[in-house]
């Protein structure tokens, strides 16, 4: 007796930007291509489909994943953040408000996805985490001190073809040390 092929659909709710979205999507479908053709999602880009790029950065429970290679079935249940849900309102979130007034894009195509990466590289860096060009990585020397290297080191996964890399890491930098200040002011 043969065995019914396995069912190549699957019922999933996507939790994007705070909304709940019940699709019902081939076991195929990437994140990436659920967020554009089924949900209207349009910020997270389409690049170069394989991961190397970064275009569409998203970010995962908080943690930045490229859409392209993130199967939709794989992401059912978790807390998916895109460009679109970062703002607060009519406010920009301050990663974006970094690109905007130091031109940190140029044609704008990569840019969603080099504003999500951002976002999570700062809370990663403020978490301690060390990357490639941190020069101690000992847990006692404490976090790396954010330079240049640094952000262009934990950004290296998103691609501009347009070469805004100086004014992307003065943005994130900036943004890193607004979010350091408001970190102290609420301490206090």
């Amino acid at each position: 007796m043969v065995s019914a092929p396995s069912p190549t659909y699957s019922a999933i709710t996507l939790h994007i930007n705070g909304e709940k979205h019940p699709l019902t999507v081939d076991h195929r479908t990437t994140l990436l291509d659920a967020l554009r053709e089924r949900l209207d999602l349009t910020g997270t880009k389409k690049g170069c489909d394989q991961g190397q790029c970064g275009a569409c950065t998203v970010l995962i429970d908080g943690r930045r994943s490229v859409a392209c290679l993130q199967l939709a079935v794989a992401a059912d249940g978790r807390e998916i953040t895109t460009v679109e849900g970062l703002a607060d309102g009519d406010r920009l979130h301050p990663v974006q408000q970094a690109f905007l007034d130091l031109d940190g894009y140029q044609c704008g195509y990569c840019t969603p996805g080099q504003i999500c990466s951002a976002v999570a590289v700062i809370e990663e860096h403020a978490a301690g985490w060390p990357s490639a060009a941190t020069d101690d990585v000992r847990p006692e020397a404490g976090p790396p001190e954010l330079t240049p290297e640094e952000i262009r080191e934990r950004m290296s996964g998103n691609l501009c073809r347009c070469a805004a890399y100086v004014s992307i890491v003065d943005a994130v930098a900036r943004a890193a040390d607004e979010r350091a200040h408001d970190t102290e002011e609420a301490a206090a």
